[in-house]
């Protein structure tokens, strides 16, 4: 069955609060393989003007993917996970994440399309301070690949 279009404009609530840590900033770096010291050493990310170590810019997955959850699985929507497959992924920063932090995301449906027999699910995640400063967009498309015929 297609995804409502209906869904497009849809907001989630706010998530719960994500504690940006230096220690998760140094694994998730390590873990992409990039050895800058902004990332682990505070006084080097200091020298270039941040008060803390900032994280990389892909981190910010940490925190969208967790709110994307809501309409990943959100029943109404009916979406078949077993059937999607990472389309595309992007961020706009407004700023740099960094230690200390305390983030929490918007989840917004922008847009819901079909293609080749496909349904095509495109989110947008607001991440913001708790106190309402944003600091970076996450856009995801996601591709819920049409049922095989026999």
């Amino acid at each position: 069955m297609p995804l409502d279009p209906a869904f497009i404009g849809r907001r989630y609530a706010p998530s719960r609060v994500y504690e940006v840590g230096r220690e998760k900033i140094r694994e998730f770096a390590s873990a992409i393989g990039d050895e800058s010291e902004v990332y682990r050493d505070p006084a080097a990310a200091q020298a270039l003007g941040h008060p803390d170590v900032i994280a990389p810019p892909t981190f910010a997955i940490v925190i969208s993917s967790e709110v994307g959850r809501q309409v990943v699985f959100d029943p109404e929507l009916g979406l078949d996970y077993g059937r999607v497959v990472h389309g595309e992924q992007r961020f706009v920063h407004h700023r740099p994440i960094r230690a200390g932090d305390r983030l929490c995301g918007v989840l917004v449906v922008e847009n819901i399309r079909a293609a080749a027999g496909n349904d095509i699910l495109t989110t947008r995640v607001d991440v913001s301070t708790e106190d309402g400063e944003l600091v970076t967009t996450a856009y995801s498309t996601l591709v819920a690949r049409a049922a095989e015929r026999s």
